[in-house]
């Protein structure tokens, strides 16, 4: 039984997972978002949101902090200049993980995890574009002769706004004698 454990040692010695983790973890601030298993991604959340919560605070002693868990100088640079800049009014949760289909090799559970604050699919655009509704219901039979009464409406203007000069369409009948 599990109870009382809250870490998931991912089948791995301490160092081997602190080694990746720490991978992880400088992968995710460089390219914004990874793709592992689900549940390499739930440890790798706990492992990052402390971090990107410590780089919020840009001093010396944050930055040795960080640096000490992910060991790259560059990494560190970036988190502190563009993301902590970022996240700075968010009071927390700077990661989404999105589920994916199962791997083909061995059916493991794949996820998605990405920085929520550098997306392009949950924009502000989508949100504008989920405004327009549409159904899938036909027209119905109360509309068709509307649209009919419209389009006749729409060439009796034609006829009646035509430039000087041109004449008219005949839209009446010729009488008959």
């Amino acid at each position: 039984m599990r109870h009382g454990k809250k870490v998931n040692h991912l089948g791995r010695t301490a160092s081997h997972r602190k080694a990746m983790l720490a991978n992880m973890a400088s992968s995710l601030i460089l390219h914004k978002r990874i793709s592992t298993t689900l549940a390499k991604a739930k440890a790798l959340r706990t492992y990052v949101e402390p971090i990107i919560t410590k780089s919020k605070n840009d001093t010396t002693h944050s930055r040795r902090t960080v640096f000490a868990y992910l060991q790259d100088k560059e990494v560190v640079t970036i988190l502190f200049r563009e993301i902590a800049e970022k996240v700075a009014n968010r009071p927390g949760g700077y990661t989404r993980i999105i589920k994916l289909n199962n791997r083909a090799g061995d059916n493991a559970e794949m996820a998605l995890i990405e920085l929520v604050d550098y997306n392009e699919v949950y924009g502000k655009d989508v949100e504008a574009k989920e405004e327009k509704k549409t159904t899938r219901r036909g027209r119905s039979k109360a509309a068709a002769p509307k649209a009919e009464e419209a389009k006749a409406e729409t060439a009796e203007k034609a006829a009646t706004e035509a430039p000087a000069g041109e004449e008219a369409p005949a839209t009446e009948e010729p009488k008959g004698e």
